[in-house]
């Protein structure tokens, strides 16, 4: 299995693929700049909890890279309903982000239930 760090990394730089051949129309680069800030730091956000120095902190990093991967699946419904990009373009890459969200998730009962 792959490591999360490593597969957030992964999720990162395939957003980043995903925004290079979208359209030059104004729209598709203000969604795909929205796209890559928070699909690229979902990572980051995962990095930082790994060093935190407390069950809280690690939660709330944790947390944020939660927040940053609903927030990047909203550009991913935009691109898509707005017939932007292909619906099967984001297919797999909208599975990843639910399945990071659901371990971001368990990671964070796992520390809140270790804490009590």
């Amino acid at each position: 299995m792959k490591d999360l760090k490593d597969r957030t990394r992964d999720f990162a730089l395939r957003i980043i693929k995903l925004y290079v051949p979208l359209p030059k129309t104004t729209e598709a680069q203000v969604i795909g700049k929205q796209i890559i800030r928070s699909g690229t730091s979902v990572g980051a956000h995962y990095r930082e909890g790994t060093r935190a120095r407390s069950t809280a902190e690690f939660v709330s990093k944790l947390g944020g890279g939660q927040q940053e991967l609903e927030e990047t699946c909203y550009w991913f419904e935009l691109l898509r309903e707005a017939q932007i990009i292909d619906a099967s373009k984001l297919s797999n890459l909208e599975k990843e982000a639910d399945e990071l969200g659901k371990i971001f998730t368990t990671c964070i009962k796992n520390a809140k239930a270790k804490k009590s």
